[in-house]
């Protein structure tokens, strides 16, 4: 079958399912459908607002679905009736079996990790707070259990100690809308060969990937240096590591943190106490050292450089964090 003949329905939200999809209608690909979550109320107003795929399919004038329920009667029919031979999934949300079982090719997922590592909705940041060196993305065929179908092809990249998680998720949104369009190129050309992921050979155990809540991303001062350095690189730009900085009058006040440096040196401060001239630099007492602050951001400000912030922001060494 050429890949013009080859009907195609694609199901995806955000930034980065942007990429694959943009390869698979520039590659010529036959792109019959897509599928995207509902509008969501953002910002004071409450406006709606389109997903980054919605914005993508509206432009480049692709049939849309936005169903509330995936089991719903009348969005099955309207699947139905876009006779779909393969569906695709990337970064979209748990597929029923009566979905993704319908294209008599199945349907694949592309997934920012090396399955079966870090299963789960935030594969790329918790590979950098875990401060692995190595990740990727991984194409494999749904089944029930989420996560879990047998693997296509994968491919890897390094990740380097200065990466934060934005940097790696657009590393790994180029990638793998490379990769999806070489998976259907094998999937036409039947070349395809999965493995199951019980196959894998694993070092250490499986990290899973959960969710991330605003608790999640609470600091933890009482660690060491490079624990709390890939914490908070992990979580950049968003949703944003966050400590609690108390003042000496004892008010406290919401500090997010983006970016810092490793000073791993001994001292005798408590975790959390704060060294700083006031002016140019900010370091935070970790368990073996200090975290140098390079860019944060107050409560309704935006994100400044520590010498930009304390310019405006009077704080000494009679504040900490916690």
């Amino acid at each position: 079958m050429e890949k013009e003949a080859l009907r195609i329905v694609y199901m995806g939200t955000p930034e980065f399912a942007v990429e694959s999809l943009r390869c698979l209608v520039e590659g010529g690909y036959n792109v019959v459908g897509v599928i995207t979550m509902p509008d969501k109320p953002a910002g004071r107003g409450h406006k709606l607002q389109y997903s980054p795929v919605k914005q993508y399919a509206l432009e480049h004038n692709l049939p849309l679905l936005q169903p509330e329920k995936l089991k719903d009667e009348a969005f099955l029919e309207a699947l139905r009736t876009w006779k779909a031979d393969l569906q695709i999934v990337v970064a979209f949300r748990m597929l029923p079996e009566v979905v993704w079982n319908m294209p008599r090719l199945g349907t694949f997922n592309l997934h920012a990790s090396l399955l079966p590592q870090y299963r789960g909705a935030a594969p790329i940041n918790w590979a950098v707070i875990n401060g692995d060196t190595e990740t990727g993305v991984t194409t494999f065929f749904l089944k029930h259990e989420i996560d879990t179908g047998e693997i296509i092809q994968q491919v890897r990249i390094p990740i380097a100690d200065t990466d934060d998680a934005g940097m790696v998720h657009d590393k790994l949104m180029m990638l793998g809308g490379q990769l999806v369009t070489e998976t259907v190129d094998a999937i036409l050309n039947g070349t395809v060969k999965t493995f199951p992921q019980e196959n894998m050979a694993m070092a250490g155990e499986l990290r899973p990937a959960p969710k991330i809540f605003k608790e999640t991303c609470r600091i933890d001062w009482h660690q060491p240096v490079k624990r709390i350095y890939d914490f908070i690189r992990g979580l950049a730009p968003h949703p944003a590591a966050w400590t609690e900085l108390k003042q000496p009058d004892g008010n406290t006040i919401i500090l997010k943190i983006f970016e810092t440096e490793k000073l791993v040196q001994s001292h005798g401060l408590a975790p959390g106490s704060i060294c700083t001239d006031g002016k140019t630099y900010l370091h935070i007492a970790a368990t073996d050292g200090f975290i140098g602050i390079r860019s944060l951001q107050l409560p309704g400000k935006k994100r400044l450089k520590v010498d930009e912030l304390l310019r405006g922001f009077r704080m000494g060494n009679d504040f900490h964090v916690q």
